[in-house]
């Protein structure tokens, strides 16, 4: 080939050469570009999922929720709410609630290993907010239903309360019923589970009040707590006023 034809067929190959360079060239940043976008789609997803691992279905988020329960509002920060699939506003059943006692807050990394019952004192209560079935709370239904069922002599309990067995045709297996006088009201009434039911429950004893507009608000405690049965019960029912609001 001469040189003339060497230097046209050079001249002709050129600008294919350069458009296959910068098409290369293009696809190469392309390639890093992505590649630098996965790697910080998996660091970011890999920090969310290592935190929702790390909060096990609790959340530090204190946004106010509004449930609404027949004629009343329950106003609560996210991280007291149990549940995930509650942490919303609008209408509900039941809500479920946890917290700290006696400091009366949710979840947050502080709290971290109380929420995760780390520690040999359990000090979270559970709360249950629904509308009310029966026209008594558990107080009111001492004399007229808890009385006939228990076994006579009760046995000194911690507080100033009374424990009581169930007798056999009651129902209540495993169960002992801690009552407490209480000065111009119904008693203090509390069940709480025996045995190896207690020993396996984080929060074995229950009692419900009546509050609000025809509502029931249930709560289950460590059976630790009912030797501060009094201030227990007054936090509860405080707490309780300060969240709910009623459409009377």
């Amino acid at each position: 080939m001469s040189g003339i034809a060497m230097k046209q067929v050079a001249a002709a190959e050129g600008p294919q050469l350069t458009a296959v360079d910068s098409t290369l060239m293009k696809r190469v940043f392309y390639a890093f570009a992505t590649l630098a976008l996965l790697s910080v789609a998996i660091s970011l997803g890999g920090k969310w999922f290592g935190r929702s691992i790390a909060m096990a279905g609790y959340t530090d988020d204190t946004t106010i929720h509004k449930i609404v329960i027949g004629n009343n509002v329950i106003a609560v920060p996210a991280n007291f709410i149990r549940f995930d699939q509650a942490r919303r506003d609008g209408i509900a059943s039941r809500l479920d609630l946890y917290l700290r006692y006696p400091e009366m807050d949710g979840y947050s990394t502080v709290a971290r290993d109380d929420f995760n019952h780390i520690g040999p004192r359990g000090n979270i209560v559970f709360l249950s907010f629904e509308q009310q079935m029966m026209s008594r709370d558990m107080s009111g239904r001492f004399a007229p239903i808890y009385s006939a069922l228990i076994a006579q002599p009760g046995t000194p309990g911690p507080g100033g309360t009374t424990l009581y067995g169930f007798t056999e045709k009651s129902g209540y297996l495993n169960e002992v019923l801690a009552v407490a006088g209480r000065p111009g009201k119904d008693p203090f009434v509390a069940r709480c589970l025996s045995g190896p039911s207690a020993a396996e429950s984080l929060a074995p004893c229950e009692r419900d009040i009546q509050v609000g507009d025809n509502l029931s608000l249930s709560y289950r405690f460590p059976r630790e707590f009912l030797g501060d049965w009094q201030a227990l019960d007054a936090a509860i029912a405080a707490e309780a006023a300060r969240i709910l609001k009623t459409g009377r």
